[in-house]
């Protein structure tokens, strides 16, 4: 069992190029495919430094995402290492699958920019210049 190997969908940083990618090649982690998530979600920027995205009942949109397989040992480092007020639930994305994946618990975003309109990190980066 030790080698089997977890799906995390990402939202952020811990993306293919950005700031926190090579955590998650230190942990391991291979990249499997691009997703997005079902529009259910909102997506916050934390002090213009990383993404919080949070499942709504209503409001909600399809955030852009990658699906990453990591090891088990693996998920803990790539945890430990996020900024506070991240953690790990289940996300369900376009492509029918439920995942675990990066979410930002409530409070991290309250008072911070929403650019849910974006539809992901790196377009709202993109439009940031």
């Amino acid at each position: 069992m030790s080698d089997q190997r977890t799906l995390l969908a990402v939202n952020g940083t811990l993306m293919r190029g950005l700031e926190l990618n090579p955590n998650m090649l230190a942990a391991g982690a291979e990249f499997v495919r691009e997703d997005r998530t079902i529009a259910a979600y909102r997506l916050y920027s934390i002090g213009d430094r990383h993404p919080g995205m949070v499942r709504v009942a209503t409001g909600g949109v399809s955030v852009a995402v990658e699906v990453w397989s990591v090891p088990p040992q693996g998920l803990a480092e790539i945890l430990l290492k996020e900024p506070p007020g991240l953690s790990i639930g289940k996300v369900c994305l376009l492509s029918g699958d439920e995942t675990l994946g990066v979410l930002a618990e409530p409070i991290l975003c309250a008072g911070q920019r929403e650019i849910t309109a974006f539809g992901g990190w790196r377009e709202y980066c993109a439009q940031r210049g």
